[in-house]
């Protein structure tokens, strides 16, 4: 246990380093203290303002999560998975001197690492939400403006569906993919898109006024797109099955105790082939409820917040082996007088297999004459997370993780001790 623990430190840290090495020297000479600048790099001289002011927002972020399996799922071990993503923001209202013009959106994702969820756990929850192969994707060729009027907007273009689809914000406080990020039942049981793979679509949004809005959008559906990373700059409309479109409504409460709460429901035309049969779904369904909503705040020092989180999803009962969705949790923002921008986080939840998956596992078990190991399956996987999120510098975030997986083997017929497992996030902006 000490090894992989000291082995996931040093693993982090050095990767850590390393990247801060790769920033140029003249940026990191800026005249702004390393330590107090919001960016590794700064301003580079001024010339980081100069273009904001004319309308060119550039940006970087770096982010690694070291996975250390203490105990249970399949073997012991570490693994490392990294992020490094690079952007462009046009705003064309500047460039063009045009009221209104819009803003154009470029995202590049490039992924490295390896999987402890495949290597080490066996589980189906990825323990790390950064992990998603090894390859360099364009993630967002996008343009977004007005229609009318501000309260009415539309994007379009090469983007992730869920970059403004069922998640929320607070979630980026997990380290596992099953909080951080949308539900995993819509992308098991229908062609919603998972960051960074990127698909052709268009999003309308409405601003009902300051407590309701309404979006709504057309995505392709491209399943062959999403196992292609050697193809990662591809804008392919070829190998497109169908269209998802989601709707959204987003309540916001701006009382003292502030919240938001989401209910969407998607629809993908798409055939796509039943569990269990031959035959083919001519189309798949899901919908979700999402909130995040302050259950105490100090009257002294409102950034001093407890949040309340949860999530309930349900996907399509034919398709999808990930039945059911269900999320708790809470986060303590500013735990400490003099860590304003620290948090505490801690999450449960529970993915529901498919009956109609589990019907299969049991029908394999019988021929290979292991029936009475998937009758003790649990009908689900279960996760608890707790994790520190450090804000060292305006740049840096460190969170030490730990993980406790219930049932492991659970979507893949397969009796594994339950594991528990530390990590380390890394995150830099620069």
């Amino acid at each position: 246990m000490f090894f992989s623990f000291r082995a996931l430190l040093s693993t982090s840290l050095c990767s850590g380093l390393s990247f801060c090495m790769l920033a140029p020297a003249s940026a990191l000479a800026d005249s702004t203290d390393l330590m107090s600048r919001s960016t590794l790099t700064g301003d580079w001289g001024g010339e980081r303002q100069k273009l904001v002011d004319k309308g060119i927002k550039l940006t970087g972020e770096y982010s690694s999560e070291t996975i250390s399996n203490l105990h249970g799922g399949i073997k012991r071990g570490t693994r490392y998975a990294q992020q490094i993503r690079i952007g462009a923001q046009f705003d064309l209202s500047k460039l063009l001197d045009t009221p209104d013009a819009g803003v154009v959106q470029i995202i590049i994702n490039d992924r490295r690492g390896h999987s402890a969820t495949e290597d080490l756990l066996g589980n189906r929850l990825s323990a790390q939400e950064n992990y998603g192969g090894e390859y360099t994707r364009l993630t967002e060729f996008s343009y977004q403006r007005n229609l009318f009027s501000p309260d009415l907007s539309t994007k379009v273009g090469f983007m992730v569906m869920g970059t403004d689809f069922g998640g929320m914000p607070i979630l980026t406080n997990f380290v596992s993919a099953g909080f951080c990020a949308h539900p995993l039942t819509m992308s098991s049981g229908s062609g919603w898109g998972n960051y960074p793979t990127a698909h052709w679509g268009g999003e309308l949004r409405y601003d009902v006024n300051p407590s309701l809005t309404l979006q709504t959008a057309v995505f392709q559906v491209n399943p062959e797109h999403n196992a292609r990373p050697s193809e990662a700059f591809s804008m392919p409309s070829n190998g497109t099955t169908g269209a998802i479109l989601p709707l959204e409504a987003i309540f916001n409460n701006h009382a003292f105790l502030d919240g938001q709460y989401k209910v969407g429901w998607y629809y993908d035309t798409s055939n796509y082939q039943k569990i269990g049969s031959t035959e083919k779904s001519s189309n798949r369904t899901g919908a979700y409820v999402l909130f995040d909503q302050a259950i105490w705040k100090d009257e002294q020092d409102p950034e001093s917040v407890l949040r309340l989180f949860g999530q309930a999803a349900t996907s399509n009962a034919a398709t999808s082996p990930m039945r059911r969705w269900y999320s708790v949790g809470l986060v303590k923002q500013k735990p400490f007088a003099n860590r304003p921008k620290d948090t505490i986080a801690f999450g449960y939840g529970r993915a529901v297999i498919n009956s109609r998956t589990r019907d299969e596992q049991e029908a394999a078990a019988i021929n290979f004459g292991v029936s009475d190991m998937i009758a003790s399956l649990d009908n689900g996987e279960q996760m608890l997370e707790l994790n520190y999120g450090a804000q060292v510098t305006p740049w840096l975030l460190l969170r030490p993780d730990l993980q406790y997986i219930i049932e492991p083997g659970a979507f893949y017929g397969a009796k594994r001790s339950n594991a528990l497992v530390a990590g380390l996030q890394v995150k830099a902006t620069f």
